[in-house]
């Protein structure tokens, strides 16, 4: 069974929300990250990474003037490494569950966010995240890694996929349980 599930698919589509429910659901203890878009007057000006442990920095806004750039956004690889990357480590040591929302354009800039993402996979712990669903030789490789499974959400299927997630994170608390002893006679 993979110990990677990492939810893909359109803007808007509810992969954040799944999440977030998902870990309310279960009272998952968990470490990472989510990404929210920062906008005014209705208008996105950007995103903000937030810590699942209340720590928050901007990762990407139309007023940030960087050589990253996505779009119309100017990418702070800077509050990344120094916000998100940390959240990863942290959750690597301390979570039962690590959060990497989102492996996508902005994030892949920046080589220390790659070595984290690797570094979760590679933790044996259970990680739950999402991935851009556009092409890139970083997301692809992670994609189609044996220790990850990956689940397009639409509007169509966000019910069946949050019961999805739950019923994963509470196999994944039942193997975690100690089992009982007994012998048997």
């Amino acid at each position: 069974m993979a110990n990677v599930y990492l939810l893909t698919g359109s803007p808007g589509a509810g992969k954040t929300t799944v999440i977030r429910e998902a870990i309310a659901r279960t009272k998952a203890k968990a470490g990472g990250f989510c990404t929210e878009e920062i906008r005014s007057g209705g208008i996105r000006q950007g995103f903000r990474i937030t810590t699942l442990d209340g720590r928050n920095a901007i990762l990407a806004h139309i007023d940030i003037f960087s050589h990253h750039r996505v779009s119309k956004y100017g990418v702070d690889t800077r509050n990344l490494d120094e916000v998100g990357v940390a959240a990863l480590h942290r959750a690597i040591e301390e979570s039962d569950l690590i959060v990497i929302d989102e492996i996508g354009k902005m994030e892949l800039f920046s080589p220390r966010f790659k070595e984290a993402v690797l570094k979760a996979i590679d933790s044996g712990k259970k990680a739950l995240g999402t991935i851009m669903l556009t092409p890139h030789p970083f997301a692809d490789e992670i994609k189609y890694h044996p220790k990850v499974k990956v689940v397009q959400v639409s509007r169509a299927n966000h019910d069946q996929v949050l019961r999805e997630v739950i019923s994963w994170l509470k196999l994944t608390a039942d193997e975690n349980k100690p089992q009982n002893n007994r012998q048997h006679r």
